[in-house]
C-alpha cells in the first residue's frame, strides 16, 4: 500500500470512526444523610451513589471533587493567589496577599474521607489536593451502573470564596460544593481540573439529603424542601420535629441537576411566589435595614423569568431560590448564593439577572466551564444585559442594549493585557483579564454575531441551541453548528479570530468625495478581524439610510435585521485593505456618514467611524 493511498485510508476511517461516535452522557444519583455540628462549624456526612456509566468505555478508575481542601495555607488555590500578586482576584488577594494564607487552623476546609466502597468492596484512593482518584475493585463497564458508599467529615472553612462559615454579611454557613462530588467523564475524558477558585463541572445527577441539624435554623436550598411542616421558615402552621438533640431533619430532593447546594442561618426570612409558567421562586435571606431591596424584587423577577422563558427557552425546574450567601454570586443547582445588602432593587436585580441566567448557561446548558467559560460567563451576560434593559431601561437612550459593555471592552483594550478567551478558565495570568476574555468577549461574541446574521437569526440561533441541547453537556462546536444552519453562513472564521486571538477590530472612514449627483466614500480596515460592514448615512429630512457590505467568507449574506432595511453591496473580500461605495445623494442632501449606527460593532476606535457633513 502506497503512503499516499495508506495516509487516505487513515484519514477516511477516521472520519467514519468519528461520525458513529454517537452522544452521551454519565448519570449518577446521590443519597445523603448529614448531621451538622453548628456550634463546631463541622458536619459528617454518609453518602450512596449510584453512577451510571453511558460511556463506550470500560471505566478502571473514577475521580472525585473535594473542593474544601482549597481552603487553606499553601494549597494549589493559595498558592496561585500568591503568585499572582495584585494580578489576582481581588476577593482572595489583599494588596497581593493571599487570604487563604492566614486562615487559622481550626478554620482551614478539610473533606476528611474515612472510607469508601463499591459495591461493598473496600477501594484504595489517592487524594491530590482537591482530586480524589479512585482505584476501582471491578471495572464499569460501559452501560451499566456501580454503587459507591462512603463515610467523611469536614470543616466548614473560613469563608474566602463562596463556601463557609461566618461571612461578612453575618450569613452562619454557606453549603457550596460541599459534598465529595463525582467528576464529569465525557468524549474529552475527566474533568478533573484542580479547584484554582474558578468554575465546576458534573454530571447531571439526582440528589435525596437529609441535613440534620440545631432546630434554630432556616435553611435554604436548590431543590425541592419534603417536609415543610416540620421545619422552620416554610409553613406557618408547622410543627418542628425535633430528636433527643433538639435538632431537625430537613429533608431535599432533586433531579437532573449538576450539583446540590445550601446555606443555612438562624435569621432568614423566606418568601416565595409563582411565576406564571413556573418557576415557583423562593427568596431566603436575613430581613433587615440593609436588605430593604429584598421586598421590592418580586414583580422584577416574575417578569424576568417571563423574559428569560420566552427568549432563552423554558426553565425546565419546579423551583428556583435566590439565597443570601454572603460572598459575590456564583450559580448551582435551582438556586444562587449572592450578596444581599444591595443598594437598591436595581442593583440586586443585576446580580439576580446574572446568576439566575447561569439556569440556562451552566445548568440546563452544561458546557464545561472550566475549558470554555465564555460560553458559561459570556452568554449569561448577555442574558443579564438583555433582560435588565427591558427590567430597568435607561433614562438616557442608548443605541443598544450592550452599548455600555462595548464601551468597557474598547476601554479595556487600551490596557494592552488582554488574553485570549480560549483559555482555561484558571490558566489567565491576569483577574481582569480572565474578566473580560470570559465574561465581556463572551457576550460580544454573541452581540458581533447578531450584527453579522441579524438579531433575528441570532434569537434562533439561541432557541434552537436550548432545543437542541438542554440538559446536556454541549461545546463550542455544537452552537457554531446551529449558528451556521440557521443564518446559512460559514461562521468559523469569526470564532477564531474572537475566541482563539486577541486580534481586534478597527475600521474607519479614508475619504470622502462629494460629486454632482452623488458621493463616493472609502473605507479602510485598519484592524485585524474582518468584518461585514453596515453604511448609513442619515438625510438632511432625518431619512436613514443603510448599505450592508458583506464579507466574502460568510458566503451568505445578512437578509434582515432589527436595527431597519438596507441594501446589499458587492461582498468585500478580507484580503482588501480599502472598499470604494457610491451613493445617490449630494453633499447637501447629506446630514451625517457613519459605519454601524446600531453601534454594536465592536470597533476598537470609534473616532473615524461617524462623519458630520457641513
Amino acid at each position: 500500500m502506497s503512503k499516499g493511498f495508506l495516509g487516505l485510508f487513515l484519514l477516511l476511517f477516521s472520519i467514519v470512526s468519528a461520525q458513529q461516535n454517537a452522544y452521551y452522557q454519565q448519570s449518577a444519583k446521590y443519597r445523603m444523610d448529614i448531621d451538622v455540628n453548628a456550634e463546631k462549624f463541622t458536619y459528617e456526612g454518609k453518602q450512596t451513589l449510584e453512577y451510571t456509566n453511558n460511556s463506550p468505555d470500560e471505566l478502571s478508575v473514577v475521580y472525585f471533587h473535594l473542593y474544601w481542601n482549597a481552603f487553606k495555607p499553601n494549597s494549589m488555590m493559595d498558592q496561585r493567589v500568591a503568585g499572582q500578586g495584585k494580578n489576582g482576584d481581588s476577593r482572595l488577594q489583599k494588596n497581593g496577599i493571599s487570604r487563604l494564607a492566614s486562615i487559622p487552623k481550626d478554620q482551614e476546609g478539610a473533606q476528611n474521607i474515612h472510607w469508601i466502597k463499591q459495591n461493598g468492596k473496600d477501594l484504595k484512593v489517592e487524594v491530590q489536593e482537591t482530586i480524589m482518584k479512585v482505584y476501582l475493585a471491578e471495572p464499569i463497564k460501559s452501560h451499566s451502573t456501580t454503587t459507591f458508599t462512603m463515610e467523611w467529615d469536614a470543616v466548614i472553612p473560613q469563608q474566602i470564596r463562596r463556601s463557609g462559615r461566618n461571612n461578612n454579611e453575618g450569613v452562619d454557613m454557606t453549603m457550596t460544593q460541599w459534598y465529595p462530588k463525582i467528576a464529569e467523564y465525557d468524549y474529552d475524558g475527566w474533568a478533573t481540573f484542580d479547584y484554582i477558585g474558578r468554575e465546576f463541572h458534573a454530571p447531571f445527577s439526582d440528589f435525596d439529603v437529609t441535613i440534620n441539624i440545631n432546630k434554630d435554623y432556616v435553611i435554604g436550598a436548590g431543590g425541592i424542601l419534603e417536609n415543610p411542616a416540620e421545619v422552620k421558615g416554610y409553613d406557618p402552621a408547622a410543627k418542628i420535629k425535633t430528636d433527643k438533640d433538639k435538632k431537625v431533619s430537613w429533608k431535599w430532593t432533586a433531579k437532573n441537576i449538576l450539583d446540590f447546594a445550601w446555606s443555612a442561618d438562624r435569621d432568614y426570612t423566606i418568601k416565595s411566589f409563582d411565576v406564571q409558567g413556573g418557576p415557583k421562586v423562593y427568596l431566603v435571606y436575613q430581613k433587615n435595614n440593609k436588605t430593604k431591596s429584598w421586598e421590592e424584587a418580586q414583580p422584577y423577577v416574575t417578569k424576568y423569568f417571563q423574559i428569560m422563558n420566552a427568549h432563552f427557552g423554558k426553565y425546565v425546574y419546579p423551583t428556583y431560590a435566590f439565597i443570601q450567601g454572603g460572598d459575590g454570586g456564583m450559580e448551582y443547582g435551582m438556586c444562587t448564593m449572592i450578596l444581599g445588602e444591595a443598594k437598591d432593587v436595581e442593583g440586586l436585580m443585576g446580580l439576580m439577572a446574572h446568576e439566575g441566567a447561569h439556569s440556562w448557561y451552566q445548568q440546563m446548558l452544561a458546557t464545561n466551564e472550566s475549558m470554555r467559560p465564555w460560553m458559561d460567563e459570556g452568554f449569561t451576560s448577555y442574558a443579564e444585559g438583555y433582560t435588565m434593559y427591558q427590567l430597568f431601561p435607561p433614562a438616557d437612550q442608548i443605541p443598544n442594549p450592550f452599548a455600555k459593555t462595548l464601551e468597557a471592552y474598547r476601554n479595556f483594550i487600551k490596557k494592552g493585557i488582554e488574553e485570549p478567551a480560549v483559555w482555561l478558565g484558571d490558566h489567565h495570568d491576569n483577574g481582569s483579564a480572565y474578566t473580560y476574555a470570559s465574561y465581556v468577549k463572551g457576550e460580544l461574541y454573541l452581540v458581533q454575531l447578531g450584527y453579522i446574521m441579524g438579531e433575528q437569526n441570532l434569537a434562533e440561533t439561541l432557541k434552537q441551541y436550548y432545543d437542541q441541547w438542554s440538559l446536556k453537556h454541549p461545546s463550542d462546536r455544537d452552537f457554531l453548528h446551529i449558528a451556521q444552519k440557521v443564518s446559512g453562513m460559514d461562521l468559523k472564521w469569526f470564532q477564531n479570530y474572537w475566541i482563539n486571538t486577541t486580534k481586534t477590530i478597527d475600521y474607519g472612514i479614508k475619504d470622502v468625495k462629494y460629486e454632482a449627483k452623488s458621493t463616493t466614500i472609502t473605507l479602510v480596515n485598519k484592524g485585524q478581524v474582518p468584518m461585514p460592514i453596515d453604511f448609513s448615512v442619515m438625510t438632511t429630512d432625518k431619512k436613514v439610510v443603510t448599505y450592508q457590505i458583506p464579507l466574502n467568507m460568510t458566503h451568505t449574506w445578512k437578509d434582515k435585521d432589527i436595527y431597519g432595511d438596507f441594501t446589499t453591496m458587492k461582498y468585500w473580500p478580507w484580503t482588501q485593505k480599502e472598499y470604494t461605495l457610491t451613493i445617490p445623494y449630494t453633499k447637501s442632501q447629506l446630514a451625517v456618514l457613519g459605519i454601524d449606527f446600531s453601534q454594536r460593532l465592536a470597533d476598537v476606535n470609534m473616532e473615524d467611524n461617524f462623519i458630520d457633513v457641513k
